[in-house]
């Protein structure tokens, strides 16, 4: 089982259902969950992004292994590879660790998982800010299309360059 604390000002406070998450895990063990965190972690380095974020990948990924025998036996041999002191090792040593198993089966499904899984997840759109589909919303038309308070004011009946004069 994994564990964690939430920062109380983080906005990922708000969308956890509580400041304390537990992980409970149905496929792999508590040290493979630790290192597949932390390898996720580094696959996908957000500095300010909580671990509950990375967490979901998790447990996600644990569901995942669980029906399929052949990803959990793939995901066992991979973490295994990495080492029982992956999650505690310096970030450098982390990517050297996976650099090393970069080219092999295992790395390429936890990279393409973390990416799909971590960043389709409310807590990845809070953290970077993206509202989510417009749809839903009423269309991005009325909701912000054409707001460019960034830009500055187009003078009226300036349209810009006149082409061809001189």
């Amino acid at each position: 089982m994994l564990t964690g604390l939430l920062a109380a000002g983080s906005p990922l406070a708000l969308l956890a259902p509580s400041r304390a998450w537990a992980l409970d895990l149905t496929s792999l063990t508590s040290q493979e969950g630790t290192t597949l965190l932390a390898a996720a972690r580094t696959i996908a380095p957000h500095d300010k992004l909580e671990d509950a974020a990375y967490a979901l990948v998790v447990h996600s990924i644990d569901g995942l292994a669980a029906k399929d025998a052949g990803l959990r036996q793939q995901y066992r041999e991979g973490l295994a590879q990495l080492g029982a002191n992956f999650a505690t090792a310096s970030e450098e040593a982390r990517v050297q660790a996976l650099k090393a198993v970069e080219s092999s089966p295992f790395f390429q499904t936890l990279r393409t998982n973390t990416l799909q899984l971590l960043y389709a997840t409310p807590m990845a759109y809070a953290y970077f800010g993206y509202e989510g589909e417009a749809f839903s919303k009423g269309g991005y038309l009325y909701r912000g299309f054409n707001d460019l308070r960034w830009l500055p004011e187009v003078p009226q009946g300036d349209s810009g360059p006149v082409l061809g004069s001189t």
